[in-house]
């Protein structure tokens, strides 16, 4: 499969890395290693997706992240990714370990297809997307865009890989939502027990606010 990918889409790798590689600079290289690092393991989406929880109004929001990202770990990292089994652009062209060598080079683990950073950051993206305010939410998908650039900017990933991790980000934001859509219905639906209440109404304010008057 890594063969293939490498030889059907040469042409369209090939043009986008040498079109980035023109832009290269120092002060983007610094730029973009600070930009990459949000998307390191998911952990921007994580860290938001547990703030999200403590809230009871946000607490759908903020599972439907971590359970995207998790969706997307579980395809990327311990599914695609082993099955493709293609070594990253560096290690498996000269031309473009010129180019990562030009960034720096940082060695990533791991194998290339798909890209981890672009598939947990959309998958956060588009969970959050569903979930809240349209005018504000896209927010989330234009930082997955541009980690993703960043991915094909240091040449740690083709970007084929970038692009199928924008598709998988995708679907497993979209599996997130209608499946906590369809928890939260059951929790709605059995409030009169106290697991469910509890899940559905704790807060971290009022329980704060709680220990203050109890403190008076």
């Amino acid at each position: 499969m890594a063969n293939w990918l490498n030889t059907a889409f040469a042409g369209f790798d090939g043009a986008i890395f040498r079109a980035v590689n023109s832009i290269s600079n120092d002060f983007l290289t610094t730029l973009f290693k600070i930009i990459t690092f949000l998307g390191e393991k998911g952990l921007v989406c994580l860290v938001a997706g547990v703030i999200l929880m403590l809230f009871s109004k946000t607490r759908k929001t903020g599972f439907t992240i971590l359970f995207a990202v998790g969706v997307g770990a579980l395809f990327t990292n311990i599914i695609i990714k082993n099955a493709v089994a293609r070594p990253r652009p560096y290690v498996a062209n000269l031309e473009f370990r010129g180019y990562w060598l030009a960034t720096n080079g940082e060695v990533e683990s791991e194998y290339s297809f798909p890209s981890g950073h672009a598939t947990a950051l959309t998958a956060g993206a588009i969970a959050l997307f569903c979930c809240e305010d349209k005018k504000w939410s896209f927010c989330g998908i234009i930082l997955a865009l541009l980690v993703g650039f960043t991915r094909i900017y240091l040449v740690v990933h083709y970007p084929t890989d970038v692009v199928m991790g924008l598709i998988v980000g995708t679907v497993a934001g979209v599996i997130a939502f209608y499946s906590v859509k369809a928890i939260f219905n059951l929790l709605e639906k059995h409030k009169d027990k106290k697991f469910c209440a509890f899940a559905l109404d704790f807060d971290i304010i009022k329980l704060i606010r709680k220990e203050k008057q109890a403190k008076k």
